[in-house]
């Protein structure tokens, strides 16, 4: 089968956030969080993601790394691994992925994922941070 795009949109927000101080530099902390997302892609398909992510940040700007899986109706998933970095003050944030694996019509997908997203202000009781963004998917299927 050849190459194949789904562009998306989406709503991320934090359910758990652990951040350790880091005693080198003023405001370097290690953070460990979980996420949750919601996908619109264009094709009118809906998802949901769980997401585990850790960063490296120094005043609120810094390298990241997570691991999601995206779950559509029919029970199908993609996993993905991401990289990428977020400004400071966590404003804005942009990353690249590789995904690692498929189940259902995704079985031995191969490809990546693009995607960039803008935080939003943290409110009282919430866990972290919030977003929307946008992003695509770029893959291949194997062959029936």
């Amino acid at each position: 089968m050849g190459a194949e795009s789904l562009n998306f949109k989406l709503y991320t927000y934090t359910t758990k956030t652990e951040t350790f101080s880091v005693d080198d530099v003023e405001g370097h902390i290690v953070m460990y969080q979980l996420r949750g997302t919601f996908y619109v892609f264009e094709n009118g398909e809906v998802a949901t993601a769980s997401l585990v992510a850790t960063g490296d940040f120094i005043k609120m700007a810094g390298p990241f790394m997570n691991y999601v899986t995206i779950k559509f109706e029919d029970g199908s998933t993609i996993i993905i691994k991401n990289q990428g970095t977020i400004g400071g003050s966590f404003a804005s944030g942009g990353w690249t992925g590789e995904i690692i694996k498929g189940t259902g019509r995704f079985a031995g997908v191969k490809g990546t994922l693009t995607a960039k997203t803008k935080y939003l202000p943290v409110e009282k009781g919430e866990a972290g941070l919030k977003g929307i963004g946008e992003g695509t998917l770029n893959y291949t299927l194997p062959s029936k």
